[in-house]
């Protein structure tokens, strides 16, 4: 199944390459894969995965493991945000 990965801020450097002017990859992943499963080979520290959304809804970091994704899914990825 295919879903789209997207990485904010910091986080896209994380991306290959060719991926990190719109932040956005187009994945094929397992059918059932979880949001962990999902983010695993990408080796984002677990700090830095702080907001969380399938499809515009937040998910927990408890659920992250156990959240599975669908065909046609968005998943966005945010740090942290500091600022003053």
């Amino acid at each position: 199944m295919r879903i789209t990965l997207k990485l904010f801020a910091t986080l896209t450097d994380y991306l290959p390459a060719a991926s990190r002017y719109t932040n956005i990859v187009e994945l094929e992943v397992a059918q059932g894969a979880t949001i962990v499963q999902v983010i695993d080979p990408y080796r984002l520290p677990s700090a830095l995965v702080h907001l969380v959304l399938v499809n515009g809804r937040y998910i927990a970091p408890e659920q992250r493991a156990s959240e599975t994704l669908i065909d046609g899914d968005v998943l966005a990825i945010w740090p942290p945000i500091a600022g003053g």
